[in-house]
């Protein structure tokens, strides 16, 4: 008997994430990642998607779920965030990146429970899966969820996952069961061919960016089965706020030389912060705990961003998260505002996962004849001075016993020509946002 998916509509309108922080906000980011699959042979329409399963249909969890990610899903997440970014700066270094690392890899994790053979070992490698299992990875991206999106009482992060199939595809049952127990994904059945259904997933997208991202579809190809779709949106508020009253224009210096007039937000304060002889780093704290923190790296006058790119690897991030110390300091950082979209085929090609694009793939642990056709990405980012009032916190600094006992001199931070940030969740480890601003946009 047919299982009928609930109504398009309603799926995207059941749950609502978050709560309002009110108009004022310091930053909002949305990501989006489509994973488009193609059938390579005609689809059968006398199947229902749920066909001879063998696993149970209700709603419920059928893992139990771990109190904390393993270890490994995170450094894996990390390592494969730096080479992705890696890949797209190759076709895009001139021009401003954001990205999301988290998003990415969480759609191609959704993915990978339906790859078999060689296809799975290429993502595997990719994806620096080779040291996990299917069980860790899908049980780890459960609690990771969970932790994610519950950072602070003033910071708002939500994690969404949805697989929109073609209703007269069939697709192996329990691959979709583990997206939807492990990733909580809403599996609705469409029309592919109704004029409507780019719309209606749209629609899904447009709700869960809060209206930042609002198309990931332009049309469905004739060709194309099922989407697999990520979205992650986040707002936070400063822990202390800028003051709009020190924002100024000032310079900022392009990659050709020139320079132009921007509004530049300026504060004094105790910082996170590291230094060394290639750059200087800070981190920009959120909410009343800090457990998420936007980073900037600014590369010295004598040196530049892409000699700071060339030493941007996942072993030399770890070692400089560890370096950073509370100093008091000045920071002048440009507001901007920017929206990016990429398809990610060739990069993810270049990692080594070229062929899930191609006519040897085998999702056969999704179902059919069934390859990769498109990963498209979209973010959205805005940094202003707005936010929450500065809220109390308490540090307890620890020096190394070889470092002077006299306070460090106070650190001055002009972020004046192209730098690069990151938006990191403290408690995990887990990169959700990085982007290259060489040329900041009001």
């Amino acid at each position: 008997m047919k299982q009928k998916f609930s109504n398009a509509r309603e799926s995207f309108l059941q749950r609502r994430y978050g709560v309002r922080l009110g108009r004022r906000y310091v930053l909002a980011a949305a990501s989006v990642v489509l994973m488009g699959v193609i059938g390579c042979s005609q689809v059968n329409s006398s199947t229902s998607v749920f066909a001879q399963s063998r696993l149970p249909r209700s709603e419920s969890p059928i893992f139990k779920p771990a109190s904390n990610p393993d270890s490994k899903l995170i450094a894996a997440n990390t390592k494969f965030g730096f080479k992705l970014f890696s890949e797209v700066l190759k076709n895009d270094s001139n021009k401003n990146i954001f990205v999301s690392p988290s998003s990415v890899a969480i759609a191609l994790a959704m993915t990978y429970n339906g790859a078999s053979g060689s296809t799975k070992e290429a993502m595997a490698k990719a994806l620096e899966f080779k040291e996990l299992n299917l069980q860790q990875i899908n049980s780890s991206n459960a609690v990771l969820k969970k932790i994610l999106e519950n950072p602070d009482p003033k910071v708002q992060l939500t994690i969404a996952n949805s697989l929109w199939a073609n209703k007269e595809a069939s697709f192996n049952p329990d691959f979709l069961q583990r997206n939807r127990d492990f990733y909580t994904a809403r599996v609705t059945n469409l029309n592919f061919t109704d004029s409507g259904a780019p719309s209606i997933i749209n629609e899904w997208v447009n709700e869960k960016t809060r209206g930042k991202i609002s198309k990931i579809i332009e049309k469905i190809e004739p060709s194309q089965v099922l989407f697999l779709i990520n979205a992650i949106y986040f707002k936070g508020s400063w822990t202390n706020e800028f003051d709009k009253q020190q924002t100024a224009e000032y310079p900022f210096y392009l990659f050709s030389g020139q320079q132009k007039q921007h509004p530049m937000m300026s504060q004094s304060g105790d910082y996170k912060y590291y230094e060394n002889q290639q750059f200087q780093a800070v981190s920009l704290p959120y909410g009343k705990d800090g457990n998420i923190s936007f980073y900037v790296f600014l590369p010295k006058q004598n040196s530049s961003l892409v000699s700071f790119y060339q030493n941007l690897k996942a072993e030399n991030w770890e070692n400089w998260m560890t370096q950073f110390s509370k100093r008091e300091g000045f920071i002048r950082l440009p507001r901007f505002k920017m929206d990016y979209d990429i398809t990610l085929n060739n990069a993810l090609s270049a990692l080594g996962m070229g062929e899930a694009f191609s006519n040897k793939a085998n999702f056969s642990a999704m179902g059919k004849n069934l390859k990769m056709s498109e990963v498209k990405h979209k973010t959205f980012v805005e940094v202003n001075e707005e936010g929450t009032e500065a809220a109390a916190a308490t540090s307890v600094g620890i020096m190394p016993l070889s470092a002077q006992l006299s306070p460090p001199k106070p650190f001055r931070m002009i972020v004046d020509r192209p730098f690069f940030c990151a938006i990191r969740d403290n408690q995990t480890g887990s990169i959700l946002f990085m982007g290259s601003i060489v040329e900041p946009q009001s």
